[in-house]
């Protein structure tokens, strides 16, 4: 199998002081995220928000890659580029998320599973068409009563470890999304073994079919309390919680871990990673996969006028310094006073 540029582009997408931008919503979600805004969703309101987004003047400072959603990786800049070819241009790395959503799991219909494997080695040879050199499949587990059962942590493991597989195969680093998700009223230490848990099976499945991990990165949750539940808890225990999860669950050998935000706020999302950064050097790096920490200041300060595309863009700069900064174990929340996203 071919994993020599996997490997590249895995350790290119992990270098020191770069994260990644999550600009994958469906067309639904982005709906929604754009409803909140008074925007209306259409084919050229996405295209002209996902330019806004990968165009700013020195982002590859401190983003490493973008990971796309299928209609963006079709469509062109205002110049004439493909959206892939831009991102390139301008020292990033684009990326494709390739799984179809969610359905609910056979049997469980509290649970889901996603989907997206038919025909997936035939897209993945359209995706490096048009200039894809990673790609995303994410699984969502839920905590409750109950919940996840070993059924939905088998399926969605063999989920991603097929599509792992495939990625390889056509020359792409996959990065594997198991996100346990935040909703519910469970503890920390419920969501450490839960996640303990999903992440032994997922690498477990990994390595039947073959994944070679130095080409592979890792898309996990943080270790955190239900949003539910009326606890708060120090950002220094949740880096410790979860660097405990992973020092017993995560090879070595994967290069690196790019965490998602989850549903925590901008600031919280960006201090937590600073925290995991601070601690003892570890076995692979720490880094950022984000969306909406990364997006919704973006999203404020546009709000659908292009006349505040520079305010806009000024804001994802200054969203992605600070994370920059908490790969390094060096951000402080003063840093979050900076003027950068009033519209003019």
């Amino acid at each position: 199998m071919k994993v020599n540029r996997a490997v590249l582009t895995a350790h290119a997408l992990v270098a020191p002081g770069k994260g990644i931008l999550a600009a994958d919503e469906s067309t639904p979600t982005i709906a929604r995220r754009f409803e909140s805004v008074g925007v209306h969703s259409t084919e050229t309101s996405r295209r002209s928000y996902r330019e806004l987004l990968v165009t700013p003047p020195g982002l590859a400072e401190h983003i490493s890659g973008v990971i796309l959603f299928d209609e963006t990786i079709r469509q062109l800049t205002s110049d004439g580029h493909r959206f892939a070819e831009a991102i390139s241009r301008a020292g990033m790395v684009p990326g494709i998320k390739v799984d179809t959503g969610t359905r609910p799991l056979a049997g469980r219909p509290d649970e889901v599973v996603t989907e997206g494997l038919d025909g997936l080695r035939d897209r993945f040879a359209e995706y490096v068409a048009l200039g894809a050199r990673f790609a995303k499949w994410r699984a969502v587990i839920r905590i409750g009563e109950g919940r996840p059962s070993r059924a939905c942590l088998d399926s969605h493991a063999h989920a991603l470890a097929r599509y792992a597989a495939l990625a390889q195969e056509a020359d792409l680093t996959p990065i594997v999304e198991p996100e346990v998700l935040m909703d519910g009223d469970h503890s920390l230490e419920r969501c450490a073994e839960v996640t303990a848990e999903v992440l032994r099976v997922v690498y477990d499945h990994l390595a039947r079919h073959g994944v070679v991990l130095e080409g592979s990165l890792l898309k996990p949750n943080m270790v955190l309390p239900g949003s539910g539940r009326a606890e708060v808890v120090a950002d220094d225990a949740v880096a410790g919680a979860t660097l405990s999860v992973l020092r017993r669950t995560v090879p070595a050998a994967v290069p690196g871990i790019v965490f998602l935000s989850g549903g925590q706020g901008d600031e919280q999302a960006t201090a937590r990673l600073d925290a995991l950064n601070r601690h003892a050097p570890q076995p692979w790096e720490l880094s950022f996969s984000f969306g909406r920490a990364l997006q919704g200041p973006v999203l404020r300060a546009w709000a659908g006028d292009d006349e505040h595309r520079e305010a806009a863009q000024a804001a994802l700069l200054h969203r992605a310094a600070l994370n920059g900064a908490a790969r390094t174990g060096t951000y402080d929340a003063r840093l979050e006073a900076t003027p950068a996203a009033t519209p003019g």
